[in-house]
């Protein structure tokens, strides 16, 4: 009787966990998303509005219906699931490119190399993924769905490391994108790791466990960096486009000093 409590009480632990994480990247997700539409921010970020919106879409509406239709058990969620999982990759890849060009914003040589060089890496990606999954989409629950969005997530983690390096070595003062930055590093880091766990592990059950924990758990620390970012960074340290009315009031602040 004592054991079957305890493992009841397990059981009830692991489920509030696992909701109340879930829940509050839902609950992050929105208030996100409402404040940057309040407060206006969303003219400077629309790349970021539009993959917010894309994750709750996705995330907070379309999985949770899908799994309430068909169960978690189902082939129709797996593949439901998995293959939502590439759009919201391929959507995290394109908001690097908008944070590419945001952080070249006065450097337009430097933006052009990266312009070509963000496009072919983009279409080969796509190119790779629109051929692997033709070919593989009667055995998207083999090894190789977890090595092919392995794949996928390593390339955006590159990119966006490469940007952050890019962004110290080009010394902008852009405080708010440097933070977007570091949150969108949180947000690959843990799923590029889980795979590789469950590549590495074939699976094992408690490779799964941790999958099912650190993804979420890295969303909401994305969420939360970008909250403090467009909250709390500071606002003459944005980078506005060139000729506006913020970068003139730079300049001049500049030749005074």
């Amino acid at each position: 009787m004592g054991q079957r409590e305890s493992g009841f009480g397990s059981l009830m632990l692991e489920y509030l966990i696992r909701y109340g994480v879930q829940y509050g990247v839902y609950l992050t997700e929105v208030g996100l998303l409402v404040f940057l539409l309040c407060q206006g921010a969303w003219r400077r970020l629309r790349g970021a509005v539009l993959y917010l919106s894309l994750l709750l879409v996705i995330d907070g509406v379309g999985r949770p219906c899908v799994l309430y239709g068909f169960g978690l058990s189902s082939r129709e969620y797996a593949y439901f699931y998995w293959l939502t999982d590439v759009v919201l990759t391929l959507g995290a890849f394109l908001l690097v490119c908008a944070f590419f060009r945001r952080a070249c914003v006065r450097e337009e040589k430097m933006w052009r190399f990266l312009r070509l060089l963000l496009a072919f890496v983009f279409v080969l990606i796509l190119g790779i993924s629109v051929i692997s999954l033709s070919r593989n989409y009667t055995q998207l629950f083999t090894r190789f769905i977890v090595e092919f969005q392995q794949n996928l997530y390593f390339t955006c983690l590159v990119l966006n490391t490469l940007l952050y390096i890019l962004m110290q070595q080009i010394a902008t003062a852009d405080d708010e994108l440097s933070l977007l930055v570091c949150g969108m590093g949180i947000q690959f880091a843990g799923p590029a790791a889980c795979l590789a766990l469950l590549y590495l592990t074939s699976a094992a059950p408690y490779s799964k466990s941790v999958f099912t924990y650190v993804p979420p758990l890295c969303t909401l620390g994305m969420l939360l960096t970008w909250f403090y970012a467009v909250a709390r960074a500071p606002r003459a340290a944005v980078v506005g486009i060139p000729g506006s009315k913020a970068v003139g009031l730079a300049e001049a602040a500049t030749r005074e000093a």
